[in-house]
Order: structure tokens, then sequence, then C-alpha cells
């Protein structure tokens, strides 16, 4: 199987710097002018899709995506949400609208929380175990929405009487879910077409693979795996990890403790990992060959990064797909030049091996009139 890489839309702002998700000290904020660059870089590419998440600090993913499609040729949108906060029903209708609206270009990442406190911000006042077992019984109810019998529930968390679309969607959007609990890989196994991963040195993922793999193969299903990580790629490997220098130099200290206290306290196992790959300490990020944990040092979520050269990097993602995962998300600082330096740099030499079949945007011929193209209101930044 082939790789499918897909980019990220930074709909939090974004910075050449790693600032923390609830900075407003971004250079650039996330206006859709902004992001549609973001976007039509991604599809110009060949990039497959783009994340865009979820949460307080950033804008909502259903509508800022859904104002990209007509700015895209080709590109699916992955869009994150959290299932505890609309009705499955609900849910089954709006991804069933979108797919036919942008034709087929819906991919959906459920995420089933965030920290207690941010929960309670949206009125969810369950605790982690609970969100999982909802998670379950959501799934269930949205994918029997998209069946031709309407769907009956009557669980712990959902009492929904012949669920139903006017018509479902085609393509069913594929579900992508992450989580490093015991409990996230339960609903994973049951649920999801792809199980993402933050990204951790391949021997700690080939384990979490093996896992999850197994409880699945009990329910005769055979998920995809896929991988999240930050990329910093340079013609020469020395001027890569030259960046990560620069960017470990603009880390305030104070916010490095304090978010290393906070995400070693974190209730998501996946954060704990992230920060223990670290420990806080700055002069040990390197984790395994070219796997950098700078990131983390300062951001929640995915905190480790591919370092070196395009041969390097290319290395390295052959690796982790020869390890089983068929989906990569990958995002830079900031998101626009680093979608053009991986994809000029990287994609071509995973084309070159056969790993990758997305489109060569030195081959795509756009029809007149496939997307809107707005023009360039990027400014220039000062140095850092």
């Amino acid at each position: 199987m082939t790789l499918n890489v897909h980019w990220f839309l930074p709909t939090g702002g974004d910075s050449r710097d790693v600032t923390p998700a609830t900075d407003e000290a971004h250079q650039r904020p996330p206006s859709l002018d902004y992001l549609g660059q973001v976007a039509r870089a991604a599809d110009h590419l060949g990039f497959e899709g783009a994340l865009t998440p979820t949460g307080t600090w950033c804008e909502d993913a259903w509508i800022v995506t859904a104002a990209l499609l007509a700015q895209t040729r080709r590109l699916r949108f992955l869009v994150a949400f959290r299932p505890g906060l609309i009705s499955p029903t609900l849910a089954a209708q709006m991804a069933a609208t979108y797919q036919r609206v942008s034709g087929g270009r819906l991919l959906l990442n459920l995420v089933t929380g965030g920290e207690g406190q941010e929960m309670r911000r949206f009125g969810d006042h369950l605790d982690k175990e609970h969100r999982y077992a909802r998670a379950d019984e959501f799934l269930r109810v949205l994918r029997g929405a998209w069946d031709e019998t309407p769907l009956s529930w009557f669980g712990d968390y959902y009492d929904v009487e012949g669920a139903t679309t006017r018509r479902a969607p085609s393509p069913r959007p594929e579900i992508f879910f992450g989580g490093a609990s015991a409990a996230a890989e339960r609903v994973a196994a049951a649920h999801a077409d792809v199980y993402l991963s933050w990204g951790e040195p391949p021997e700690a993922l080939a384990e979490r693979i093996a896992r999850v793999r197994a409880l699945a193969a009990e329910q005769e299903r055979a998920p995809r795996f896929g991988l999240r990580l930050h990329v910093i790629a340079r013609e020469r490997s020395e001027d890569a990890w030259a960046e990560t220098d620069r960017l470990l130099a603009a880390m305030d200290p104070d916010a490095v403790a304090t978010m290393h206290a906070a995400l070693s306290r974190s209730e998501s196992e996946g954060q704990r990992r992230m920060a223990a790959l670290h420990g806080g300490r700055t002069d040990e990020l390197v984790v395994a060959p070219n796997l950098w944990a700078g990131i983390g040092l300062v951001r929640g979520g995915a905190g480790t990064a591919l370092v070196g050269s395009f041969e390097e990097v290319a290395d390295r993602i052959a690796e982790y797909h020869a390890l089983g995962f068929d989906e990569l998300i990958l995002s830079g600082h900031p998101h626009l030049e680093e979608a053009y330096t991986v994809g000029e740099g990287v994609l071509p030499l995973l084309r070159a091996r056969g790993l990758v079949t997305s489109p060569d945007p030195e081959r795509e011929v756009a029809a007149p009139g496939a997307y809107v193209s707005l023009p360039d209101v990027r400014r220039p930044l000062a140095a850092s």
C-alpha cells in the first residue's frame, strides 16, 4: 500500500517560531485569505489532504474548510471535531451534505476530548473513560444513520429513533481516530478506518500497532495506521539542524517549564508520552534517528519533528511506512513556506521510490475555473 501524505491548516494562527497554542502573538492570524494560501499550496504540491484541528484556540474546522472548497481543486479536508458536542445524527447529516457539496473531499477526525477544564468550557463533564465509551456509541449511530435502514439506538449516552439522512454520503468519509490509552485503542479497533498516533521512536509505535491490529482482528477489521509529525527538511542536513537551534533559542525557558509541568500531569496518555520524550530538558531532544522532540517543549499535541536533509527525511518516512503507517500528516513553521519546502524537496523523492502516488504538480493541468484564485496577502516577516 502506498502512502497518503497530508498537510496541516494552522487555524489557530501561524508563525516562524513555535509558540504556545494560546499565544496571541502569532505573526500570521488565521484569516481565510492566509489559510487559503496554505490550502492552495498543499493542493498544488500534491498533498492528499489537510488536517484542520479542533479546540478553543482555533477556528471551527467545519466552517473554515467548507469556505476553502472553492479555493482548491482536489485537496481533501480532514475535519477534526469532538463527538460529545454534537448529535451523531446531525454529524451524519453534516458529513453527507459536505461530501455532496465538496465532490467527496471530506475525511473525519474524531477527537474524544481535551483536558477536563477545556471540556467543561463546552459543557461536557464526562471523565475520560466515559468520553471514550460515548465515542463508541457515537460512531455506531453515525454510521448507522448512513445505512439504508434507519437506526434506532438506545444506549447509555444516546437514545435515537430512526436515525437517517436524506441521502448517504458517497463515498462515506473515512474515520480517523487517535489516542494512546487502552480505551482509545479499543474504540479505534472497533470503528476507525485510520488509527492515528503522534510521532514516537519506531519501536514504541510498533508495539501499539501490534496491539490495535490484534484488537481489530478479533472483530474481523483491519484499520490502517496514520502518523502525525512536524517536519524540518532542508537540502543539507546541517541547515535543518540549524533551524532546530533557531527554534529552540526563541523559546521562553519559563514557558518550557510551565508547559512541561502541565503536560506531565495531563489526562491524555499521548500528551504524557510526548512530555516524557524530552523530560523538560533542552539538551537531549534527539529521541531517535532524525526525530527531534523540541516542538513539544512549548506546544501540546504532536510534539516531535523529523529533521534532516530531504533524503534523510524521506528515509525515515520510508521506515515508518515499512512499520505499517500508510497515512502521514505533516506540518511546519510557518506552514505556507514549509509546505513548499516539503512538497518540492521530500514528496518528489517519495514519488520516485513509488511510496506516494498523489498528483505531481509538474504534470497536473487544472481545468479552467476549477477553483477561485485569491491574491497573495502574505506579508514579509521580520527575521527572528
